[in-house]
């Protein structure tokens, strides 16, 4: 359903009762009885994940798979599946730069993202009462897994001509890509640039904010916005995230997400950051609600910011926890 995002943002920042935001799409294998290797294969099954998590918990928007796999694989690169982990890059596509001249830029729909894309028309249908996103992985985050991320910081300090040919193509690709999203009636995407959270930040600038910018100036307007992740030590990175445009951002727990927070536009809606490992995979439904309800005491006097997970939420956490993430985030704010 097409929407006005600006509003919609602008809606998120001025809600006295505030609707919850987490990266939640794994976790619906276990109401569908499936594999992850099931989900990542099949537009047909992130879209009825998608419609189920919708169903069952009051998000405040619809999130499609955050998979870091799909778009590495479109270039190339193998991946290991797994029938209870998220999908992952082994081995690297480019070394040096005859390497990085002969890759080829797939077309939009290559290898998986075909599915990605079904899944999202589909979860439109499935979907009316909330915003759609796409997941999208950021390009610095795209060249480290064409290249090992051990060798693209490498190569950013002592040969930067390297990782720079792959990030022209990636993003050239990355473009393409979410304007198909864009096409098809997304909402928006939520990027995820975690990798960038391991540069300093003339190099971050350089190899990820240049790129990302580029990115959402081609793509990001009323109709479509792009929510920046990085759960990485994104702390010093602040000027150089600002400077993308992004109208959302998404921080992980290794920040204090206070001065996040704090340092931000007041329009700018700032979302996190629940650890996904300890709290949602690890943890119990009472150290939930006390990591949720501390929070949320924390950070609910700053208008701009929504409770959220820190990352993406691992396919087998317990229902409970989830279950308690969201009663807690409701009891807040019913009793503002």
């Amino acid at each position: 359903m097409k929407r006005n995002m600006y509003d919609w943002v602008r809606e998120q920042i001025a809600a006295k009762r505030k609707k919850a935001m987490p990266v939640l799409s794994f976790p619906g294998i276990q109401f569908l009885n499936i594999t992850v290797s099931d989900l990542v294969a099949s537009g047909e099954l992130q879209a009825k994940c998608m419609k189920t998590i919708a169903d069952r918990y009051p998000t405040a928007a619809a999130v499609s798979n955050m998979d870091l796999s799909l778009e590495a694989e479109a270039f190339g690169a193998k991946v290991r599946f797994s029938d209870d982990e998220v999908p992952t890059v082994v081995g690297m596509l480019v070394d040096g730069l005859e390497d990085a001249g002969a890759l080829r830029v797939p077309p939009v729909g290559a290898g998986r993202t075909g599915e990605a894309l079904e899944a999202v028309r589909r979860a439109l249908d499935l979907i009316r009462d909330r915003p759609v996103f796409a997941g999208v992985i950021g390009p610095f985050s795209l060249a480290g897994r064409l290249m090992d991320f051990t060798e693209i910081m490498v190569k950013c300090m002592i040969e930067p001509e390297i990782p720079h040919a792959v990030l022209e193509k990636v993003t050239a690709f990355l473009v393409d890509y979410i304007r198909e999203y864009k096409k098809i009636g997304a909402n928006g995407i939520v990027m995820a640039e975690p990798a960038a959270g391991l540069l300093s930040p003339d190099l971050c600038d350089g190899f990820s904010s240049g790129y990302v910018k580029r990115i959402i100036d081609a793509v990001q307007d009323e109709n479509f916005i792009v929510i920046y992740h990085n759960c990485g030590n994104t702390l010093p990175l602040m000027d150089s995230i600002k400077s993308i445009g992004a109208r959302v951002v998404h921080f992980g727990n290794a920040v204090p997400l206070a001065e996040m927070v704090r340092n931000f536009p007041p329009d700018t809606l700032v979302m996190g950051n629940i650890d996904p490992a300890g709290e949602f995979r690890n943890g119990t439904p009472e150290s939930m609600r006390k990591a949720a309800g501390k929070l949320l005491e924390e950070l609910s006097a700053h208008p701009n910011w929504v409770i959220s997970s820190g990352c993406d939420i691992p396919p087998l956490t317990p229902r409970e926890n989830i279950d308690a993430f969201f009663e807690t985030v409701s009891g807040f704010y019913r009793g503002r």
